[in-house]
């Protein structure tokens, strides 16, 4: 039975999608720990001090009727640039099974592994995208707790840059090494030919030429800030994210579909509203020059942003010892931020009560969220993924399940939801 409703469902869903498509690249900005969504998305300064900490302030918006936290003004310059999901939830509080659910969609608790929605855009763009660079790539590292290939295969994980983009010379695992020029580097070229056989040798010279490309092309300019002019390297901030922020950027300015800018910190048990002060000001500068930087070269049309983690944090402050006023894991609720490549922007989606404690309104699964992702970016939804021994499965299991998925977001993105969905 289930495979006839989910033939069905894939027979009803060709053709739409390929219309749907709004988005070329995505841009995932991963606060890797959980940021917390009182001081970020979802302000609550009238909760008391329990609540909102040491934070009781808000940042009206450029749109009526929106606040946020107090340490994001930028961000509160151009809110019509992007929408707020504040009723995000998946109901964990571990590290692994927040990660999981976040970078794959599944939540469905079966055996098979799947892969990050990174993973699968890169699958499903092999046979496209022409670029010499991945086709998904992680700056400066992937995310530590999941983000793999899944059933598809390490070929389509993260290619992890490494790297120092803050620095003033950014080293690129595998790309860019400071202590190898060209000309030591043909040189190692030619001794490596001198030893080889023959056989195979039209194959090996056609790879080996690509990853010449790759290592001493155009390509690797990519990565070379010292090209970008010294206003703009200091518009995003000499931070780690801050100058991940402008790589990305530069990435998907080159084609490359899927971008994963890692910044940690974020798991603030102790000391938060102390690491609070550091981060939140460079969270701030950070996105909200690079959606300007998309917006005022073009880019942001075709360039889905998404900014959170893998859960929220407690709404109410743990001030007891050992904690001494910090925030625990929360994945009941907490926030994201969207923009660009077909979501609309100046609204909010969804609601939590006046706590921040539970949803209200629109409760908001990991699966609506990426599935819509996969919508924008012309992918089926509700296609399917080979694997080498189970044969064809769900791209996102869980939104095919009741009570995994609440819909995709039809409500906050450019497209008519089609007929058939209820």
């Amino acid at each position: 039975m289930k495979k006839i409703f989910l033939s069905l469902i894939l027979s009803l869903s060709i053709g739409f999608v390929a219309t749907a498509q709004r988005a070329k690249s995505v841009i995932l900005i991963y606060l890797d720990g959980g940021p917390a969504q009182t001081e970020t998305f979802d302000p609550k300064p009238a909760a008391g001090r329990n609540y909102y900490g040491n934070y009781k302030g808000v940042c009206k918006t450029n749109v009526e009727g929106i606040e946020i936290g107090e340490k994001l003004p930028l961000l509160a310059t151009m809110a019509d640039k992007y929408t707020l999901i504040r009723s995000m939830s998946h109901g964990s509080n571990a590290h692994e099974t927040g990660h999981y659910a976040m970078i794959t969609g599944d939540t469905s608790g079966g055996a098979v592994v799947y892969p990050s929605f990174g993973a699968v855009i890169s699958y499903m763009k092999r046979d496209t995208y022409k670029g010499v660079l991945p086709c998904y790539i992680s700056v400066t590292s992937a995310n530590s707790r999941f983000n793999e290939g899944g059933f598809l295969g390490n070929q389509y994980k993260s290619f992890d840059t490494g790297g120092k983009p803050e620095s003033s010379e950014y080293e690129v695992e595998g790309i860019v090494n400071k202590f190898v020029n060209k000309e030591r580097l043909n040189k190692r070229m030619d001794l490596l030919n001198s030893f080889e056989s023959p056989l195979n040798k039209k194959e090996l010279d056609s790879l080996r030429a690509t990853n010449m490309e790759f290592i001493w092309g155009e390509s690797r300019e990519v990565f070379n800030l010292a090209n970008e002019p010294d206003s703009v390297r200091k518009r995003y901030g000499n931070t780690r994210l801050g100058q991940s922020c402008l790589v990305a950027r530069r990435l998907v300015e080159a084609g490359v579909p899927f971008v994963n800018v890692r910044t940690t910190g974020w798991d603030t048990h102790k000391k938060h509203f102390q690491k609070m002060n550091t981060a939140l000001p460079d969270l701030d500068r950070s996105v909200s020059a690079l959606l300007a930087d998309l917006d005022a070269r073009g880019l942001l049309d075709s360039t889905i942003v998404l900014l959170g983690g893998e859960f929220g944090r407690t709404p109410k402050v743990l001030w007891e010892a050992p904690w001494n006023g910090g925030r625990a894991h929360y994945g009941k609720t907490f926030s994201y931020l969207v923009a660009g490549g077909g979501f609309v922007g100046g609204k909010v989606l969804g609601a939590t009560d006046k706590t921040g404690e539970k949803v209200i309104e629109r409760l908001v699964r990991p699966c609506d969220l990426i599935g819509t992702v996969y919508l924008l970016m012309g992918i089926d939804p509700f296609g399917t993924l080979p694997h080498v021994s189970e044969g064809d499965l769900p791209i996102l299991p869980s939104l095919l399940e009741k009570g995994k998925s609440e819909g995709l977001l039809y409500e906050i993105i450019d497209f008519k939801k089609p007929s058939h969905e209820k």
